[in-house]
């Protein structure tokens, strides 16, 4: 025994927790959660509009991994960048890379596509080509055209009176190639289709769900365009440009102008990926790689099939139930339901509440709250970040009427919410004119916390109400993604948050000091740090340690490192993280402590719970942040403990639950695959997600119940009077 122990403590030694090899790479462990995404589509227990979906969710994922991803890699190799990443790479390695494992999930891609249209078509949905229209459906098609297509179509020739012309982001393009019936000469037109005008990518025919493309009724429909001119080809192509596009604070006045010059930037930003039709001739696509200035190798990217397959959600869209998950339709708070009072009373009187969404209803919870504080002649100020929001959200009028009533209205409006600029700009101008106090945050930072803030006269002097969350304040993702929220009024976290909110408006930090809360990029960081060592610690003197986080991503090095050497001390660790992840588990000597599962199901995992046994002296945390360098040192974060022993209750079934999923889960392998979990025993075919709803319902249920059962009492008390 002795002899096992001391070679254990060697193997330790041998590990350089510095070395690149222990560290796996943040873009090729994102694409590889597109890998577990993509086989939602191809699982066959999957609903087959629900596949369709996936399907759509990879194309959409892969157009901003593009924007964002090689956009950003793209600007490092041209400034040169040299250095390397945690786990060895340069930007270039990077980049061919992830575009060899891009090449193959779009192969994959493709395959499913074919599968899925055909059991579409086994279920009466057909999505066809032009030429495979009846007489009277083309008829019906062309008149479509003719009305609502043709007046939006503006070809641009190509020659040297008109050179080539801007080509947008995402926009699909037809390259038309035309000449006279006696002239052997090549007219180069392009044609933009125009969708996103109110016009679907993909038109109804008759009254059955029968589907033709947008740009498949242009291809046929030229003749309108170009009369009496043969078309020697016609061929789709798509572009992808850079939106990393932004400046820093001193080459603008202000935060809104650099804004609003990084959104212009990007419009004309470099292109970092061309989509070509697979008929495209190699002259056509040279040409337009030539043109658009990229490496027709490297960067051109031939499609088979639907080219820009997230429009696909259209489909994925069609009222059919049996080809969906069963509906669900969010189950209100179990504290929250009924003939429920003032929200503020619950909270004071019974305590804090945990939401979990979309379990629980996103409308009668958080927006109630906003809603009731707008009303409540009692409440004396709102304040609030915000990150994203819906069009259609409650929010932006609750925070009005908030001002409309007399309240003071704060809002941190976050400016740099990528591809949200301008509906930020928009709902921050909105507000500002209805008297809303608003400002952009701290200089350098992006405000990413979640937080609902309100100042109230209660009877005993004035008290702080609060709502923290994982997810933004939007109605649609709501329902959605798996987020979690806490409604309280604990007197240390309303003075931590005035204290945020300070920090926040005034826009640079004196000494400010926070008795619970864990914000960045200050505190949060190191606090998680200290908490793992203390785990440690504890471990050596009493054998029970124990962390679990549930996150999205776990990208940062010094906490990767962290947990290794937690590991190493014999702690337990579980990993719940949806996609990035540097840390290789079950490594003997280095990791074999530690186990990472990926939940991918019908919801978009987004909540974050860390949690530390702390010697039987449990810490929950619930927040908006990832452990990601950039969410621990470059972002406004909030982390908020959890500390009712009910509420922790709550937190301890998600985790287990989750921990033990059979249906949803992925385990990752020591070299950083994963290999999806599958049922062994009665009752593992439902997934997290599906045990989730019905745990909410129960709750609910329970709620009832005993609500009725005390109505009861009372009537059977005045009874007896």
């Amino acid at each position: 025994m002795a002899e096992q122990q001391q070679t254990k403590e060697v193997r330790k030694q041998q590990f350089n927790l510095t070395s690149p090899q222990w560290y796996l790479n943040r873009e090729l462990t994102w694409l590889a959660f597109n890998r577990r995404v993509l086989h939602e589509g191809q699982d066959d227990r999957t609903p087959l509009l629900e596949r369709l979906m996936f399907l759509a969710i990879i194309g959409s994922n892969l157009d901003e991994f593009f924007m964002k991803r090689i956009g950003g890699l793209k600007q490092q190799v041209g400034a040169g960048v040299r250095k390397l990443t945690v786990d060895g790479r340069t930007p270039g390695q990077q980049i061919a890379e992830c575009h060899e494992v891009v090449r193959d999930l779009l192969e994959q891609q493709q395959k499913l596509e074919g599968q899925l249209f055909g059991l579409l078509a086994k279920n009466k949905i057909r999505i066809v080509d032009y030429k495979q229209l009846t007489k009277v459906q083309k008829q019906e098609v062309d008149g479509y055209f003719q009305e609502n297509i043709y007046p939006l179509l503006t070809p641009q020739g190509m020659d040297p009176a008109h050179p080539f012309p801007f080509i947008s982001n995402l926009s699909l393009n037809l390259l038309v190639a035309t000449r006279f019936k006696d002239d052997e000469h090549i007219y180069l037109n392009r044609i933009k289709v125009p969708t996103g005008i109110g016009i679907p990518r993909f038109i109804r025919v008759g009254r059955s769900h029968l589907y033709v493309r947008f740009e498949d009724v242009i291809a046929n429909n030229l003749s309108a365009i170009f009369p009496d001119m043969i078309i020697e080809s016609c061929e789709l192509f798509r572009v992808t440009r850079n939106a990393i596009t932004e400046k820093t604070l001193d080459q603008a006045n202000d935060l809104l102008s650099m804004i609003e010059t990084a959104l212009r930037d990007r419009k004309f930003a470099e292109i970092v990926r061309l989509e070509v039709g697979s008929c495209m001739s190699p002259a056509h696509r040279g040409m337009l790689a030539a043109e658009l200035g990229i490496d027709e190798e490297r960067d051109v990217f031939s499609v088979d099939g639907i080219m820009a397959k997230r429009d696909l959600f259209q489909i994925a869209a069609i009222d059919r139930p049996d080809l969906h998950y069963p509906q669900h339709q969010p189950f209100d708070h179990y504290r929250l339901a009924g003939d429920s009072p003032n929200i503020f009373h619950v909270i004071r009187e019974e305590g804090a509440v945990l939401l979990q969404h979309p379990y629980e209803s996103f409308e009668s919870s958080v927006e109630r709250f906003l809603k009731e504080a707008s009303m409540d002649p009692k409440v004396l100020a709102i304040k609030m970040t915000l990150y994203r929001t819906s069009s259609d959200s409650r929010v932006i009028q609750y925070l009005l009427d908030a001002a409309q009533n007399g309240k003071q209205v704060a809002v941190v409006v976050e400016l740099k919410a990528r591809f949200d600029e301008s509906a930020n700009i928009h709902w921050a101008g909105y507000l500002e004119q209805a008297g809303v106090h608003v400002t952009y945050g701290v200089v350098g930072l992006k405000t990413h916390s979640k937080v609902v803030f309100v100042i109230r006269r209660d009877f005993n002097g004035l008290k702080r109400y609060a709502h923290i969350g994982t997810g933004n304040y939007h109605s649609g993702t709501a329902r959605l993604y798996s987020d979690l929220g806490l409604l309280t009024c604990d007197l240390d976290i309303g003075e931590d948050l005035t204290e945020l909110f300070n920090y926040l408006t005034m826009g640079y930090a004196p000494a400010r000091k926070y008795k619970k809360l864990l914000p960045s990029p200050k505190i949060l960081k190191k606090g998680l740090l200290n908490r793992i060592d203390r785990e440690i610690a504890h471990h050596k003197k009493f054998k029970n340690g124990l962390i679990q986080f549930k996150t999205n991503a776990l990208e940062d090095k010094d906490i990767t490192k962290a947990l290794y050497k937690a590991s190493q001390a014999g702690v337990h660790v579980d990993l719940i993280v949806r996609d990035t992840c540097r840390l290789r588990p079950g490594i003997e000597g280095l990791s074999d402590n530690v186990r990472v599962i990926s939940i991918v199901g019908r919801f978009l995992e987004h909540s974050r719970i860390y949690y530390f046994k702390n010697n039987g002296n449990e810490e929950y945390f619930i927040g908006s942040a990832d452990i990601m360098k950039r969410n621990l040192e470059a972002r406004v974060e909030v982390m908020t403990p959890v500390e009712p022993k009910v509420l922790q209750t709550e937190l301890r079934k998600i985790l287990d639950v989750q921990l033990k999923d059979r249906r949803s889960a992925w385990e990752m392998q020591p070299d950083g695959n994963y290999i999806q979990l599958q049922p062994t025993a009665r009752g593992e075919q439902l997934s997290s997600q599906e045990q989730l709803i019905a745990l909410a319902a129960k709750r609910l249920a329970e709620a009832r119940r005993l609500s009725k059962k005390k109505r009861k009492k009372k009537i059977a008390k005045r009874k007896n009077k």
